[in-house]
């Protein structure tokens, strides 16, 4: 289970790198999100880095380890 959850982070950031100038970094929670999103899902915080080669950083990083966020559907 923990190799897919791997496997699924890496695809997604690489399609994020593939393509950084439709993301942004939440600065709150430095979760990757798409350029059009003004509230992060995860923190709600309204600012964001936009820098396409920080995006691409934040990306390789993530894809490489698992998931440490916790999401609101965690306490559901």
């Amino acid at each position: 289970m923990q190799n897919e959850a791997l496997n699924e982070r890496a695809k997604r950031a690489d399609k994020i790198i593939r393509n950084p100038r439709k993301y942004k970094i939440c600065a709150g929670c430095e979760s990757i999100v798409a350029q059009k999103i003004n509230l992060c899902p995860n923190c709600h915080a309204y600012r964001f880095v936009e820098s396409e080669s920080l995006v691409v950083a934040q990306a390789q990083q993530l894809g490489q380890r698992e998931a440490r966020s916790v999401l609101g559907s965690d306490f559901e």
